[in-house]
């Protein structure tokens, strides 16, 4: 896999955010799982929390210093999105 990057991060919903990346995927993804898997991403479970991210050069980061690498959240939209494909909606 090349290099990848978020170019522009959205707010949908809860813990949704719509996402583009530099080779042209555009999706939303839902990060509520993970945002229960560090204790960094701990006060993020408030959503008013959770929608305060910017976009920095290559990701989505918070103001505690959060951030999710651009690889995962790739990876993460892929697999999100095979899943709605395949009808394996949680």
């Amino acid at each position: 896999m090349s290099l990848i990057w978020v170019t522009s991060a959205n707010y949908i919903e809860a813990f949704k955010i719509e996402l583009s990346f530099n080779d042209g995927l555009t999706t939303t993804v839902d990060l509520s799982e993970k945002m229960k898997s560090l204790p960094i991403y701990q006060p993020l479970l408030n959503p008013l929390e959770f929608k305060k991210f910017t976009l920095n050069p290559w990701t989505i980061e918070w103001e505690n210093g959060a951030d999710i690498a651009p690889e995962s959240l790739y990876r993460l939209a892929k697999e999100q999105e095979n899943k709605v494909l395949s009808g394996i909606e949680d």
